[in-house]
């Protein structure tokens, strides 16, 4: 298999795409029916991908990841007040 050239083509085929973001091939094709993933098009009759394309993607999923964000991290975030639990009748 050939490596990733991006000096000498901003955009690639599936394959090396699914390869870029270290996917395969089948996740990134149900990731496009399903309208998810990255952005792509067809230039004659091929899906092309976009570098920029992958890379905004994957800045995208990496902010909203608490691991990289520390605004979304749980372990940060002031814990929220107990509510009393209403106590049913005996009766019901």
């Amino acid at each position: 298999m050939s490596k990733i050239k991006t000096a000498e083509s901003p955009v690639l085929d599936l394959v090396e795409a699914a390869r870029y973001v270290r996917r395969t091939p089948k996740a990134m094709r149900c990731m496009r029916e399903r309208r998810s993933g990255p952005p792509s098009f067809r230039v004659g009759g091929r899906v092309m991908y976009r570098l920029a394309a992958l890379d905004a993607w994957l800045a995208e999923h990496e902010a909203q990841d608490s691991r990289s964000n520390p605004a979304l991290d749980p372990t940060r975030q002031a814990l929220e007040p107990r509510r009393p639990r209403r106590r049913q009748p005996l009766g019901a």
